[in-house]
């Protein structure tokens, strides 16, 4: 069933208008579907792409589908079994096409509401079998699952992208050679997959939350998703970390609101209108913090989700009980000794003790890799110095931060600070 073009109207732009969105919005559920139904990565890749390309020729002429996706998972489908038939270079080409064949169509039943068959959440346990390394499972799974491009996953990681595609290839060849199935493993076998599955929805949310670069400040798409998977995990595997994790999305995803000006641009925490932040989000996000935090097993999510339900619960910046968000990063420190942790517990102690605390801490990370070329460590140092009066000290760490960051809106944030500090000729 179609929508019919009416006569006069511009059919082309409309009909390509939609199958972009459909492209942003459900191309990754497209891929994870066909992956379940190809079983093969390479194989779900080159039938999404196919399908594409068919919609791009046939929906201008014959309509929009009424359900785009179903369409496009059938008309990749279908695209396999014919690039098999017609590749005579494979032997086995002539079986595989016909066990393809034999699943059925998904198009009738489409079904989206069965949360334990959701294929994007059987994709990531996929990419994160215990065989593969850590690395490569996280690697694996922001590709894609998430379509996020290496690039950006290295940024993330901050790691050469070239290690990161390698990490990739590997991961990929390995799932492909030893026969990794494409599932949701059994209750007993969670436990060994959980990590890695939570590593990754919190990088998917991180870069929703912040986006690592481009024009847009925020990825809603990303975060969304992240916390939609967030909530189908929670009810598979109620584990303390899990409902930590969701917490801690929650409360950030509550402020998005109030993270951007009316004109994208980035609005710093401290001058956010708290009265935009998502109260009931909060709540939610809150209460399961509160009840993470009280459980057995809990961790660095679930330390993480305290502090930013510190930081929800002050009625205005003045009001953030820094000491307690201090102690919280320390021990936190425990359990994830990471460079950014260390960096985000300088920023806290600077709150709470002034910024040359602070700064005795970040001033060492500046020449320390992989805080050396984070363009957050130089902008931390910048804002210490700023706020200590040593301008000319600010205005050089401004300017590396600048020179790494790669977001734009985050680019002009820096550069509105860096103007914002007073001329070198006055001296610091």
């Amino acid at each position: 069933m179609s929508d019919t073009a009416k006569p006069g109207a511009a059919p082309d732009r409309d009909s390509l208008a939609s199958l972009e969105a459909v492209y942003r919005r459900d191309g990754r559920r497209v891929f994870a579907t066909l992956v379940r139904l190809l079983g093969s990565l390479d194989l779900a890749e080159e039938a999404e792409h196919d399908a594409f390309l068919a919609a791009a020729e046939q929906w201008p002429r014959d309509g929009v589908p009424a359900n785009p996706v179903a369409w496009l998972v059938s008309a990749g489908r279908f695209k396999a079994i014919d690039r098999l038939r017609r590749d005579a270079r494979f032997v086995s080409g002539e079986d595989h096409a016909e066990f393809i064949e034999s699943v059925p169509d998904p198009a009738p039943n489409w079904d989206e509401r069965e949360a334990i068959e959701d294929d994007r959440l059987r994709l990531i346990f996929t990419c994160c079998h215990p065989s593969l390394s850590e690395e490569a499972c996280i690697a694996l799974t922001l590709r894609e699952v998430c379509g996020l491009a290496t690039e950006e996953i290295a940024r993330a990681f901050l790691i050469p992208p070239s290690t990161l595609a390698q990490r990739i290839v590997r991961a990929k060849a390995k799932i492909r050679d030893a026969r990794i199935p494409y599932e949701v493993p059994q209750p007993d076998q969670l436990a060994e997959r959980l990590d890695s599955v939570l590593r990754v929805l919190y990088l998917v949310f991180n870069e929703g939350y912040s986006a690592s670069s481009g024009e847009r400040a925020l990825r809603l798409d990303l975060a969304a998703e992240a916390i939609r998977l967030g909530w189908l995990l929670v009810r598979l595997c109620p584990d303390t970390e899990v409902r930590g994790l969701l917490a801690l999305m929650l409360l950030h995803h509550a402020r998005r609101d109030a993270r951007v000006d009316a004109d994208g641009e980035l609005v710093p925490l401290e001058a956010q209108d708290r009265r935009r932040w998502d109260a009931a989000e909060l709540g939610v996000g809150r209460a399961m913090a509160l009840d993470a935090v009280r459980g057995e097993g809990y961790g660095a999510y679930t330390l993480q989700a305290a502090i930013v339900a510190v930081h929800s619960d002050a009625a205005t910046a003045a009001d953030t009980d820094w000491a307690l968000i201090t102690g919280l990063y320390e021990r936190l420190l425990q359990f994830e000794p990471t460079p950014v942790v260390r960096l985000n517990h300088a920023v806290a102690l600077a709150m709470r003790d002034g910024p040359e605390a602070g700064l005795a801490l970040v001033a060492p990370m500046l020449t320390q890799a992989p805080l050396a070329t984070y363009h957050l460590t130089h902008a931390a140092h910048a804002d210490l110095c700023r706020r200590a009066g040593r301008a000319s000290e600010a205005r050089a760490s401004y300017e590396r931060a600048l020179a790494l960051a790669q977001q734009e809106p985050e680019r002009r944030f820096l550069q509105r600070r860096l103007d914002e500090l007073p001329d070198a000729a006055a001296g610091d």
